[in-house]
């Protein structure tokens, strides 16, 4: 008897332990029918039906060890502690879940009016397997029902059987988490879009470049410095931007003079803004096309004047400023 008090505060020092160390705990009552074998009696036999308290642990939704403490309900002198480990199958959807289950236990028996205990059978100790069916009729109430072989391990006859049929109603304090029917989680809130930057405002800008000759000669005044200083300026910034200078001349003299003067005139710009601007000469080409493009009459020296000319053209794209 003294080793049944020390299991039973063993235990109970256990799930102080453990309830503080999780909240997997769960905690119920069991009633069990025991038949035993008879080669454990002198005369008669002593069936009985205990009465326990269950206290367990619920590592996983599929896995758990309890302890259990019961007595004779009818005084019939039977004490039980024991252990067991349960293993469910299938999933916690509602329905009822087949188990196994394997553990030890220790009983202590008394002799009564009913039978007589053969010698060394008032303690001995058990190892027990059983199968059976579970099922959470609530979130946090399962009742449980199985069969049982219990097997002698120590003391008294060798080779001795007890049957059981258990049935079991355990509270679980943080009830085990469904497979079947998973924590829903809150659906994405869709994000604002970005608010696109303003496209920046663009503007084309042209320069013409128009510089005239006198007659007869390819060499450029001076008095152009400020339009080929502008032409030189817009293609430093804009690296990507090609110049193409046209050659023109008045209808005086044969048409390949005039051609040839012409190209002279285009070429005579292009060195210009070579060597006094830096401009890549790969930047630049000449087209000379005579007199065959007039802008104004060749009968007056003002037409003429006119005529006598080399032009170019730049366009770009840039922000307009704000």
């Amino acid at each position: 008897m003294k080793k049944l008090v020390s299991l039973t505060a063993g235990l109970f020092l256990l799930a102080t332990a453990a309830a503080h160390a999780n909240d997997g705990i769960y905690l119920g009552s069991s009633l069990s029918a025991y038949f035993k074998d008879s080669e454990r009696f002198e005369k008669n036999s002593n069936d009985s039906l205990v009465g326990g308290i269950n206290l367990g642990y619920n590592f996983e939704n599929d896995w758990s060890l309890e302890a259990n403490v019961g007595t004779d309900l009818y005084g019939h002198g039977t004490d039980q502690v024991q252990f067991n480990f349960y293993y469910m199958f299938g999933n916690d959807d509602g329905s009822w879940r087949p188990y196994v289950l394997a553990g030890v236990s220790y009983i202590n028996q008394r002799e009564n009016n009913l039978a007589e205990l053969r010698e060394d059978e008032e303690e001995t100790h058990q190892a027990q397997v059983g199968v059976g069916l579970s099922n959470m009729i609530t979130d946090h109430w399962e009742i449980r029902g199985d069969v049982r072989l219990y097997h002698k391990i120590r003391e008294g006859e060798n080779g001795t059987d007890d049957g059981a049929v258990s049935l079991a109603l355990n509270y679980f304090f943080n009830p085990p988490q469904s497979e079947a029917a998973p924590v829903p989680q809150e659906a994405p809130q869709p994000q604002p879009l970005p608010t696109p930057e303003p496209e920046p405002e663009m503007r084309v800008i042209t320069i013409r470049l128009n510089v005239e000759f006198e007659f007869d000669k390819a060499v450029v005044r001076a008095i152009y410095g400020n339009e080929l200083n502008a032409v030189a300026n817009a293609m430093r910034v804009h690296g990507d931007i090609l110049l193409v200078l046209e050659g023109h001349a008045d209808s005086r003299g044969d048409d390949d003079y005039n051609l040839s003067l012409s190209e002279r005139r285009a070429e005579a710009v292009k060195v210009k803004l070579v060597e006094d601007y830096g401009i890549p000469t790969e930047r630049i080409s000449t087209v000379g096309y005579g007199e065959s493009r007039p802008i104004d009459t060749n009968e007056t020296d003002e037409g003429r004047a006119r005529n006598r000319r080399v032009v170019g053209e730049l366009s770009f794209t840039e922000v307009e400023p704000e």
